[in-house]
C-alpha cells in the first residue's frame, strides 16, 4: 500500500485498510524486533525498513514494528493524559521523507485515536516547523515527530515532546523510556494495540485525513511567523522592531543582492517555507530536490554529501555572481550544513560544522550587544553549548562579556540547561550544539538552518557606518582580529578572523571508535588510571613541545558539568561525556579530549581541540587519546 502522493505532499492511508491484515507477530518477534532499538533523549530509532538494510527504500515494516510504533503512541497518549487532569489529550503529528514515516504514522494515528486523542496532524513537516506550530497552538499537549533525523534512510525513529515544542529530556525522557521498557516487556501487549489499531472506524479515520491539508497551511503560517520573530529578535509584541529588521535587510539586498541555493536532498524541508520566506526576504534563491522523498545521497549532510551543493553553487554563480550561499539539510531538516562560494578560492567550499555554529554564535551576540546598546539594557549573557563544542566559543564570548555553560551531548539537554539559566536572570539568545553544527536562536528550541543562513547573513550584509547593525566594526572593537576594508569583508574574513582552533569531525573515521565493553563505568575508571600514569610519564613533553602545564575533568550529564576525578563525579550508568581539558602556564585552556557512547548509534565518540593551526598537535592528542582509550577497553 502507498501512504504517500509527491506532488501534493499528502498522506493518503486507506482508512478501510486492516494495519494487522497480513498477520500479527507473536511474543518472540517483538522481543526480536525490539531489541535494536536505541532509546535516548536524542530520539528512539532503529531500522525499520521491512529488510532490514541501512540504506533500504522500502515503504513497508514488519508486524512486529507496527506493534513497537502503536506501543509507543500508547505511552505517549497515557503520559501525556497523566499530565492534563481529565485524561483527555491533544497531539501533534508530524513526520520527515523517510520511506517508512506514513506506515508508522498510520498505526500511531490509529492507536491515537483509539485512545480519544484529538490530532492536529502535519504529515510532512521539518521538524523546527512541528515544534515551531506546537509552541504557538494554546491547544496542544504534546507531539510525536516521527525521524531518524541524520541516520541512513532505512531507519526511523520518534521525538517526543511537550506543549511548549522542544524535545522531552530530564526526568520527562527517562519516565518515557522506562513506560515504554515496561509496556514492550508485557506479552498482552501485542494484543492491546492490535485491537487498538482495528478499532477505529473508517468514517473517524477518513475525517483525520480530510483535515491534514488545512492543519499544515496553518502549520506554515505559525512557522513563517515564528521565524520572523526569532530571525529579528522580537518577541512578544514588538512588531514594529521585527518590521524595522526586514526593512533594512531588504534595502540592504536590494543594493547588495545574496543568492542562496538549497539543495534539499529530498528532505521534510521540500513541504516547508523555505523557497517562499527566503524569497519574501528579499534574496535570489534556487531549489533543487526539493520533491520530499528525492533523496539522492547519503542523508548525513557532511563531507561528500555537500559535493553536489558545491557544483550547484558555482554553476549558478557563473550564471548570477550574486550567489553566495548554499545549504544541505538532513532529512528532518533541523540541521542544514552550509557551502559558501569562497571568494579568495573562486570556488564554493563547506564550512566545518563547528565553524558553522562559531560563526552564528559570533552574529548573533554581535545582534545581541547592538540590542542591547540600543535600547540601554544591561545584559546578564550567556551560550550554552555541548561538551564537545570547541573552546572557540569561549573565546568569542569573551569579546561580548558574555558567559559559557555546557551541557550533555543532545539538544534536549543545552535547551533545559538555558531554560535553567534564563530562570536565573541569564539572557541567552543562542545555544546549541557546535560538534553538530547549527544553531538554536531562542525562542527557538530546535535547530534550524533558516536560522542559521540569517546568522551568516548577519555577518555579511550589515557594514559599514551607515548600517545598521555595523558587525565589522562590533567585532573588530571587540576582538581586535578583524582588519581591512568594511566594504570587502566577507565569509572568507569572517571566518579567517575566528579564533584558530583545530577540531575532530564528528564524521571524521578517527572520530569514532568501535568499543567490546558495555561497561561505560568501567571504561571510564580504566581511563582514569591510564591518564594518570600516562600524564606522568608524559608531562614534560607536553609542557616542552605544546606549554600544556596541567589539567582538569568534567563530566556531563543531562544538564550537569561536573568537575572533579573520578566515579564519584558520575551517577547512574555513566554514558555521559567525559572530557580531559589541558591549560597552559597561566591557566588559559589551550586544549581538550574528550569521550562519550553514542545515545543513537552503536559507537563510541572521541574528540580532540586544540588552539592554534598545529593540525600535527590535534592528530598527536587525538591518537594519544584513541590509544588511552583502547588500553581502556581491553582491560
Amino acid at each position: 500500500m502507498e501512504y504517500y502522493d509527491p506532488r501534493t505532499h499528502h498522506f493518503i492511508a486507506d482508512p478501510e485498510t486492516d494495519p494487522f491484515g497480513d498477520g500479527t507477530p507473536d511474543f518472540n518477534d517483538l522481543e526480536k524486533a525490539s531489541q535494536p532499538l536505541i532509546l535516548s533523549a536524542s530520539g528512539w530509532r532503529k531500522v525499520f525498513a521491512a529488510d532490514g538494510d541501512d540504506e533500504s527504500t522500502a515503504t513497508s515494516i514488519s508486524p512486529a514494528d507496527r506493534v513497537i510504533a502503536g506501543a509507543a503512541a500508547l505511552v505517549l497518549a497515557e503520559y501525556l493524559g497523566s499530565k492534563t487532569g481529565d485524561g483527555r489529550v491533544v497531539i501533534c503529528t508530524a513526520c520527515d521523507s523517510r520511506p517508512t514515516g506514513p506506515v508508522l504514522m498510520d498505526i500511531m494515528h490509529r492507536v491515537f485515536l483509539a485512545l480519544d486523542a484529538y490530532i492536529e496532524p502535519l504529515f510532512i513537516a521539518a521538524a523546527p516547523e512541528a515544534m515551531a506550530s506546537v509552541k504557538l497552538d494554546e491547544r496542544v499537549d504534546g507531539f510525536a515527530y516521527i525521524s531518524a533525523s541524520h541516520n541512513p534512510i532505512g531507519h526511523n525513529g520518534l521525538k517526543f515532546g511537550g506543549a511548549d515544542g522542544a524535545v522531552f529530556g530530564g526526568a520527562q525522557s527517562a519516565e518515557l523510556i522506562d513506560r515504554f521498557r515496561t509496556v514492550l516487556a508485557d506479552p498482552d501487549t501485542i494484543g492491546r494495540i492490535v485491537t487498538l489499531a482495528r478499532s477505529v472506524s473508517a468514517a473517524r479515520y477518513s475525517e483525520l485525513l480530510e483535515r491534514i491539508p488545512a492543519c499544515k497551511q496553518q502549520s506554515l503560517q505559525r512557522y513563517s511567523a515564528f521565524t520572523r520573530r526569532v530571525v529579528s529578535g522580537s518577541f512578544g509584541p514588538q512588531h514594529r522592531k521585527e518590521a524595522d529588521f526586514f526593512e533594512a535587510l531588504g534595502r540592504t539586498l536590494e543594493n547588495h543582492p545574496v543568492g542562496i541555493l538549497g539543495e534539499l536532498n529530498g528532505s521534510a524541508r521540500g513541504a516547508s517555507i523555505d523557497e517562499e520566506f527566503l524569497r519574501w526576504a528579499g534574496f535570489i534563491v534556487e531549489m533543487h530536490n526539493d520533491t520530499p522523498g528525492d533523496v539522492v545521497h547519503r542523508i548525513v549532510p557532511e563531507g561528500e554529501s555537500l559535493d553536489l551543493c558545491r557544483f550547484l553553487l558555482e554553476n549558478a554563480r557563473r550564471e548570477n555572481p550574486a550567489f553566495s550561499l548554499g545549504y544541505v539539510p538532513d532529512n528532518d531538516g533541523d540541521r542544514g550544513n552550509i557551502v559558501y562560494y569562497s571568494t579568495v578560492g573562486k570556488k564554493a567550499v563547506p564550512i566545518d560544522a563547528q565553524q558553522v555554529f562559531a560563526l552564528a554564535v559570533l552574529a548573533e551576540l554581535a545582534f545581541q550587544d547592538y540590542q542591547e546598546a540600543e535600547t540601554g539594557a544591561d545584559l546578564k549573557k550567556a551560550v550554552v553549548v555541548n561538551g564537545p563544542t570547541s573552546m572557540r566559543i569561549e573565546r568569542i564570548a569573551s569579546a561580548f562579556s558574555a558567559f559559557v555553560f555546557r551541557a550533555e551531548v543532545g539538544e534536549a539537554n543545552v535547551v533545559g540547561l538555558a531554560e535553567k539559566l534564563r530562570e536565573k536572570g541569564y539572557a541567552v539568545r543562542i545555544l546549541g550544539e557546535g560538534s553538530n553544527g547549527g544553531n538554536i536562536t531562542h525562542p527557538a528550541t530546535v535547530r534550524d538552518p533558516l536560522n542559521t543562513l540569517f546568522s551568516l547573513v548577519k555577518l555579511t550584509a550589515f557594514q559599514g557606518p551607515g548600517s545598521p547593525y555595523n558587525f565589522y566594526d562590533r567585532w573588530s572593537r571587540l576582538s581586535g582580529t578583524a582588519a581591512g576594508d568594511p566594504s570587502g569583508f566577507g565569509l572568507d574574513e569572517v571566518i579567517a578572523s575566528l579564533p584558530s582552533f583545530i577540531t575532530t569531525s564528528a564524521y571524521e573515521p578517527e572520530a569514532i571508535m568501535r568499543i567490546r565493553t558495555t561497561d561505560h563505568a568501567r571504561l571510564k575508571a580504566n581511563y582514569e588510571k591510564i591518564f594518570l600514569e600516562e600524564w606522568e610519564i608524559r608531562r614534560d613533553n607536553l609542557r616542552e613541545e605544546y606549554g600544556i602545564h596541567s589539567w582538569r575533568e568534567i563530566n556531563y550529564e543531562g544538564i550537569e558539568a561536573r568537575e572533579g576525578f573520578g566515579p564519584s563525579f558520575r551517577s547512574g550508568n555513566e554514558k555521559g561525556g567525559l572530557k580531559i581539558i589541558f591549560s597552559d602556564s597561566s591557566g588559559e585552556d589551550t586544549d581538550f579530549l574528550w569521550m562519550r557512547g553514542s545515545g543513537t548509534e552503536p559507537v563510541f565518540r572521541v574528540l580532540a581541540d586544540c588552539a592554534g593551526r598545529d593540525r600535527s598537535r590535534h592528530d598527536r592528542l587525538l591518537e594519544w587519546h584513541r590509544d588511552m582509550i583502547n588500553q581502556a577497553d581491553s582491560h
